[in-house]
Parts: C-alpha cells; sequence; structure tokens
C-alpha cells in the first residue's frame, strides 16, 4: 500500500471510530494507528507510526554531541605536520601567515589515531572512533551552515535529521518525546519537523549553556488527581476529535492531541528518566559532575544516556560556542577540557551497559577553522574541510577516514558533504535515504532531497 493510500485508509478508520465510538480514547485509537501501520508496512516497527527499517539497522538511535560554532579541526582531530614547519610563513589569503597547532598530537590506541593534547581522556578509548577529516559544508556562515547539519539544506524549511529518524523508525517508547534536543541554540528549525506530522518534532529541554541537572520537573505533576485529569483530557479530547472529524488532513489537531496525550504519559515516565541524581557516585564521577568544570556536560551527557536507555530515538547535545576567532589557545582548551571527560564517560558507560553497538554517537559543528591565522591568535571560518567523528552504532572504528590536504584548506580525498553523511546516518539506523520520503506540496521529499551517497568505509 503507497504511503498516501495508507494515510487515506487510516483516516477513513479515524471516521468511522469518531462516528461509531466516539466515548474512545485517543490513546487507544493512536495505538491502533501504530499497529495498522507496522501491519500495511513490510518489516515495519515502532509503536508511533514508524515506516520502520529499509534493511537490518546497525545503530537503534542517535545521539549527536553539536559543537555550536566551528571547532577547530587542525586543532583537535586533523594532524597536520607540515602546518608545523610552515608556521609563520605567508598563507594561501593575501596578508594571510600559516599558524601551526599550539597542541601536540598523538597516535592514541592499538589504532594509531592522530589525537590532539585536548582530548586525554577521549583519547583513551580512541580505538571506538571513526574520523573523518574531509566533511564540507555550502557556506562558512553560522546560521546557514548549522540549518545545513541538521536539515540538509540552508535555503528551504526542512525537517529535522531527528523528525526524519523518528519517522522512520518510530518511538520505542509512548511515554516520552522520541527526539530531545537539550539545550539547543539557534533556530527552532534545528529540531523542527515542517511538513512531517507534529509529533515527529523534537521536544526542546533546557536553553543555551545552562546546566540541565537543576531542571525543575515539578510542574510536571497533575494539579488534580490523574483519575480526574484523565476526565477532562477525554473531555477535551471528544473537542479536539471532532475539529478533526471535520477536517481530517489538518496537521495541527492531529499534533495537538497527540501532544496531550502524550504530555499525560509524561507525567509519570519523564522525571524518572531526568533524575541523573539517583545514578551512583561512581557513575556521577565516570561523567565529570563531581567537577565544575566538567558538571554541565556531563550531566547532559548521563541524561542522555538515560534517555537512550529509555528509548527516545534521537537525542541532540547541544555545546558552545566554538567560534574562536581570537584566543584560541585558551578558550579552545576551555572548551574540550568542559567536554573531554564526559564524552569518555558517555562511550565507556554505553560499553560498559552493552548499548554502545546499537547507539551511534556522532560529535561535529557546522563547519571548521582556518589553518591560518586570523589576527594575532585566531582562526575564521573554514566550510571546504571540517572533521567529525562516529562511535559504536555500526560504525568502522579505529580509522580516519579522508584527507584535507597538508594543511588543512580544503577536502582533497574522498570528501564528505553534509548530503553523504546524513545518506550514512540514515543507512547505520537501517534507513534507506532514497526511500525515506513523504509527500508534500505534489513531491515525494527526503533529507538528502535529490542527491546523497552512503560512504560504505564508515560502515563496520
Amino acid at each position: 500500500m503507497s504511503l498516501c493510500n495508507h494515510r487515506m485508509h487510516l483516516s477513513s478508520r479515524r471516521s468511522v471510530l469518531q462516528h461509531a465510538a466516539c466515548g474512545f480514547g485517543w490513546l487507544a485509537f493512536s495505538s491502533l494507528c501504530a499497529a495498522q501501520a507496522r501491519e500495511d508496512k513490510p518489516g515495519g516497527k515502532g509503536n508511533d507510526e514508524g515506516l520502520g527499517t529499509h534493511f537490518p539497522a546497525k545503530a537503534k538511535r542517535v545521539i549527536f554531541l553539536y559543537m555550536r560554532g566551528g571547532p577547530s579541526h587542525v586543532d583537535t582531530f586533523d594532524y597536520k605536520p607540515e602546518l608545523a614547519k610552515a608556521d609563520g610563513e605567508s598563507g594561501p589569503r593575501s596578508g594571510s601567515k600559516w599558524m601551526k597547532s599550539p597542541w601536540e598530537f598523538r597516535q592514541r590506541g592499538e589504532s594509531g589515531l592522530w589525537i590532539s593534547d585536548l582530548f586525554p581522556e577521549l583519547s583513551k578509548v580512541a580505538d571506538e572512533l571513526a574520523i573523518v577529516n574531509s566533511m564540507q559544508t555550502d557556506v562558512p556562515a553560522h546560521a546557514q551552515a548549522t540549518v545545513r547539519m541538521h536539515t540538509g539544506t540552508s535555503q528551504f524549511v526542512r525537517p529535522s535529521v531527528g523528525s526524519w529518524v523518528l519517522y522512520g523508525l518510530g518511538a520505542e517508547n509512548e511515554s516520552i518525546p522520541g527526539f530531545i534536543s537539550i539545550s539547543p541554540s539557534g533556530s527552532a528549525l534545528n529540531y523542527g519537523n515542517s511538513f512531517l506530522p507534529a509529533n515527529y518534532q523534537g521536544m526542546r529541554l533546557g536553553n543555551g549553556n545552562r546546566e540541565v541537572d537543576e531542571t525543575q520537573i515539578a510542574n510536571l505533576a497533575p494539579l488534580v488527581g490523574s483519575e480526574r485529569q484523565r476526565r477532562e483530557l477525554d473531555f477535551i479530547q471528544s473537542l479536539n476529535q471532532k475539529k478533526l472529524q471535520n477536517d481530517p488532513a489538518d496537521q495541527e489537531i492531529e499534533g495537538v492531541i497527540h501532544s496531550y496525550e502524550l504530555a499525560f504519559r509524561m507525567q509519570s515516565e519523564l522525571p524518572k528518566v531526568m533524575d541523573i541524581k539517583s545514578e551512583s557516585q561512581e557513575t556521577q564521577a565516570l561523567y565529570g559532575l563531581d567537577r565544575k568544570d566538567t558538571k554541565g556536560f556531563g550531566s547532559k551527557c548521563l541524561m542522555a544516556r538515560r534517555m537512550a536507555e529509555a528509548g527516545v530515538r534521537f537525542i541532540e547535545i547541544s555545546q558552545g560556542s566554538w567560534d574562536h576567532h581570537g584566543n584560541i589557545q585558551s578558550a579552545l582548551a576551555n572548551n574540550c577540557e568542559a567536554i573531554d571527560k564526559p564524552i569518555f564517560g558517555l562511550i565507556t558507560d554505553l560499553k560498559q551497559r552493552g548499548m554502545l553497538d546499537e547507539t551511534l554517537i556522532v560529535w561535529s559543528g557546522e563547519f571548521g577553522r582556518t589553518p591560518y591565522a586570523q589576527g594575532r591568535d585566531g582562526r575564521d571560518h573554514n566550510h571546504k574541510a571540517f572533521s567529525l567523528w562516529m562511535a559504536g552504532g555500526g560504525v568502522k572504528a579505529g580509522q580516519q577516514f579522508g584527507r584535507s590536504g597538508d594543511f588543512g584548506v580544503e577536502a582533497t580525498e574522498n570528501p564528505v558533504p553534509i548530503v553523504d553523511f546524513h545518506a550514512t546516518l540514515l543507512a547505520l539506523l537501517g534507513l534507506d535515504h532514497e526511500q525515506l520520503t513523504y509527500p508534500y506540496a505534489g513531491r515525494d521529499f527526503r533529507l538528502t532531497d535529490t542527491k546523497g551517497r552512503v560512504v560504505r568505509e564508515l560502515i563496520g
């Protein structure tokens, strides 16, 4: 059954149920929709209208560590000995001078990956990483490059990658959102659903770089008893369902109905997931919660692990700013110190719990920095080459893929544009980027639009 016909089929069934059984709670009906979606889609999985995988998946979920502002690749994960030799000499731009990294690079683990001294803790799990040194994006502007990384385009309003993942796989847990963005920065486009149904939008948790371990969750408790609240909600939902009966194609009404039911269920489930203080002191220390400089990001990483355990499909953690136009030696060091121990803790903890193989971790910014200096001690934007790494989730670890020449100016070997990265991410989740489509405005849309190539070398 085609997707369009499938939706017409469900809309007709919805109408029948609304006419013949107005007393049915929406929760029961949404479960029926999910069951029907799985029935009509071969191989379909998930309990929130997911389409199901197209082939066996390597990963079940994604944790995206987004470093807002553009981390310098030549100071972190892209070793450039030739740049060190040319330090102070004239660069490619008029008046520019090459600037070596202030930090030493060393080969780490049995794989011998070159990683900067900025990451002493992460280096201990180097063999779990696949580092891509040939990433590329379209423009060296923060807003456009950020939206491009998150949605596949910087020109139009499109669903975010997390929404596409949830649309394809469906939710594992009906009581909490399947897509959560922790401390997002920038536009809501980065976690928005655009033309996808409203229940695939990401839930925002926290704001900017504020710590999330003190997030107040008491307001989730109902002011009245749960039984009375359920009766009130059933009355409101009956009105919503009548409205939907008159306009069955209105996604906003669908979204309201879904969000009310999800919020009702979240009241008992989400506080438990967010309670990182229930973790042992040993686990909290593993994530750096016992140190002031790592507590903020460590709390987010620990919460992400708990969300992954609870069935959240796509979890993003934003951390910034990495926009180091000046004072890079101290500013970059501070940023890396804040995330180094927590990321080591996240990878180690997931591995100890047997979850790393089914959890894809991605670390990236929107672009990189220039290998030549800006001012006395800064680096400018560079969209022609930057680094990204992945771990777990079926990734072929222990490798550095692609090159950015001798100096890190531009990807020269195995370039990986954003569209190819998105295609590869979906493939690790068992989703074919060419088949994961949604009909809108007269044509089928997809995350990768009309392009995209899966980088098979990155898949184990």
